[in-house]
């Protein structure tokens, strides 16, 4: 246990760690202080899955006490300290202009970041907030409506001494936005070339990978083979697979959501059938063996069993710079899904069937993916000379059909 008096606030901090086992964060950090104006001691307290992490919070919390923050505003979440700071944050603003910074306040920063603290709110998880909102298909203006009001209400706890520095003000989201619409517009660019291609991907992000994990290379196989997203081949479980006449039902994707990761419906609502096709076979016969087929068992896990994640996968088996050796510098993991789509597409699936597995909710995305065979224009022009030929002093042209 440890005490310090937190001088302006007029309270006493104390802090101590409790070791609780068998529990997913075994150590329970708490903190109380005596409320001079009621005399009672409130308390507040959390989970971590280590004691450095449980020691860094009480530290953090008794840093903020002698500050002047007191315990109740340095523990509460974005969404609390938010709502209660919010006619601070927004004071000068028009009604024209908070009216959208509201409504990304509440439909997409609140949902993504409020469970979070503001002091645990870092670069990287605004970055993964924004990529989100663009995969979402949310619009430039509202992504710009959503930051802006973030922005805002973490520089009122700047000022409140929460935090040091303000974690919202990013860069580059605009190109990442650029660069998925156009991702909607051809995507067909984005897919890998053919199977050898794959292959060497994945076995370099294994090798590139600590313990090189194979878990990772059958991943990144399987979402190119089903042309599925990373959170649908996270949420995947052994219930899914129909090994008789090898299909997956696409039931759930594993997100980000309040409280860490969860599974949710897939993005268009409803499930889906996706064919698994004989050269991935093996690797899942030998996945669903190896958790020994119990039915709600993830196909898929992390080396520690853990969920996984675009960003974890990326992390991992260090992404960005396994595609930059082999050339491929924009490649993205969810283009991973580009090359499944662009791949049946070339095969001949038909539009109809393809949107099916795509779960595409319009043909017109589906369209983007069947590759344009100009042969057939040439040939409609061939025709028509021909057929303007009869009347032609000269008869046909040469090289009509």
């Amino acid at each position: 246990m440890r005490r310090v008096a937190a001088g302006p606030v007029g309270v006493a901090l104390n802090g101590d760690v409790e070791y609780r086992a068998g529990r997913p964060k075994p150590f329970k950090a708490r903190v109380r202080w005596s409320d001079p104006a009621t005399g009672k001691r409130p308390s507040r307290s959390e989970s971590f899955d280590s004691r450095e992490a449980a020691d860094g919070w009480i530290d953090e919390l008794q840093r903020l006490a002698r500050a002047g923050v007191h315990p109740e505003t340095a523990t509460m979440s974005l969404a609390e300290y938010g709502e209660s700071v919010m006619h601070l944050a927004t004071r000068r603003l028009e009604p024209k202009t908070l009216d959208p910074y509201m409504a990304g306040w509440r439909l997409r920063v609140k949902p993504t970041l409020g469970h979070l603290s503001p002091a645990m709110i870092t670069h990287g998880a605004v970055d993964r907030a924004v990529e989100a909102w663009i995969a979402d298909g949310h619009g430039r203006s509202t992504i710009k409506n959503s930051l802006a009001v973030l922005v805002k209400v973490l520089e009122q706890a700047r000022r409140d001494g929460l935090i040091d520095r303000n974690p919202a003000k990013v860069t580059g989201w605009q190109h990442a936005f650029q660069k998925a619409y156009d991702e909607l517009e051809n995507p067909r660019s984005l897919a890998l070339a053919d199977w050898t291609a794959l292959t060497t991907l994945a076995d370099a992000l294994v090798a590139r990978s600590s313990g090189r994990y194979r878990g990772w290379g059958d991943v990144v196989r399987f979402e190119a083979c089903t042309a599925s997203r990373i959170g649908e081949v996270s949420g995947c479980r052994v219930e899914d697979i129909d090994t008789r006449r090898w299909l997956w039902t696409v039931r759930r994707q594993t997100t980000p959501g309040p409280g860490g990761l969860m599974d949710k419906r897939t993005k268009g609502k409803r499930a889906r059938i996706v064919p698994i096709i004989h050269e991935i076979r093996p690797l899942v016969l030998e996945r669903i063996d190896a958790v020994e087929g119990r039915p709600g068992a993830r196909l898929f896990t992390g080396p520690r069993g853990g969920r996984i994640t675009t960003a974890i996968l990326r992390d991992a088996t260090h992404w960005d710079e396994v595609v930059v050796t082999l050339g491929y510098e924009h490649l993205r993991r969810h283009d991973l899904r580009h090359t499944g789509l662009t791949w049946m597409a070339d095969a001949g699936v038909p539009v109809h069937v393809l949107r099916v597995i795509a779960g595409h909710s319009s043909v017109k995305t589906t369209q983007l993916y069947v590759h344009s065979d100009w042969s057939h224009i040439v040939a409609a022009g061939d025709s028509l000379t021909a057929y303007l030929g009869q009347w032609s002093p000269t008869g046909p042209q040469a090289g009509s059909a």
